[in-house]
């Protein structure tokens, strides 16, 4: 049923957008019929909001070390994302590092990411500027075990500038060269390992998120994606435009 709508949809538009190549390419095989009518065109995200600024204060302890989680907190994903990570991978980098701190920034925390909050682990609730709690984290971690497409929280976290260190599905759909944009990690210990190397060299973090902040100008700002829809907006009915383009909505 809801592909036969979306099928539907996809007849009636224009032009249908995907986030990733692997998205459009699982569309056009479902719906052959639409094929001509669909792209990629990935997320973005607004470099010009989201970038490092002096006006962000730190809303850390500057005796601790901070790692951040940005997100929804009931969506499940990131719940089953947070619980994890503080479970396995916060025990591990405190042995190391006492005075890391695991921040859970995000609007209605589930009850069992509420069941978190511990001397290690602090769940923010809503904030009114989730900016200063990324410009300043030492390290942006998103280990979701089930993500899809491009995450915005990432994106975000490059945009100011961070150091980020993700699972495999959420890394991969971006591009980023690994080790150099940004770093993947999957088990606990390879979260330790990395994060540790960025938690002992501020300048080697910070070379990362250099990095990560031009890859996202170069690649996700909204000037470098929206350009794209502009061919099929106000153009001349029954004017084609683009590779396998579509007739007008109906």
């Amino acid at each position: 049923t809801l592909l036969r709508y979306e099928k539907q949809i996809a007849m009636d538009a224009a032009r249908s957008f995907f986030v990733t190549d692997a998205e459009a390419a699982l569309f056009s095989k479902l719906a052959p019929e639409c094929a001509v009518r669909v792209e990629a065109m990935c997320n973005g995200v607004d470099a010009e909001f989201f970038q490092p600024s002096d006006r962000h204060l730190s809303p850390f302890d500057p005796a601790e070390l901070p790692v951040v989680f940005t997100g929804a907190m009931d969506y499940w994903p990131n719940i089953d994302a947070v619980t994890w990570f503080a479970g396995d991978v916060v025990p591990l980098l405190r042995k190391q590092w006492p005075t890391l701190r695991f921040y859970v920034v995000g609007r209605s925390p589930a009850p069992a990411v509420q069941a978190l909050a511990n001397d290690a682990i602090v769940v923010t609730g809503t904030v009114p500027d989730v900016r200063p709690y990324l410009q300043h984290a030492q390290v942006v971690v998103a280990p979701l075990r089930l993500a899809r497409g491009i995450q915005n929280k990432i994106l975000e976290a490059m945009a100011m500038a961070r150091p980020v260190v993700a699972s495999p599905s959420c890394a991969n759909p971006i591009d980023a060269v690994p080790g150099q944009d940004l770093v993947i990690a999957e088990t606990a210990e390879d979260y330790c390992t990395q994060m540790g190397a960025l938690l002992a060299s501020p300048g080697f973090a910070n070379a990362i998120g250099a990095a990560a902040r031009t890859r996202v100008m170069e690649r996700y700002s909204w000037e470098a994606n929206l350009s794209r829809i502009d061919p099929y907006l106000n153009r001349p009915s029954g004017q084609e435009t683009g590779r396998g383009a579509a007739q007008p909505p109906r």
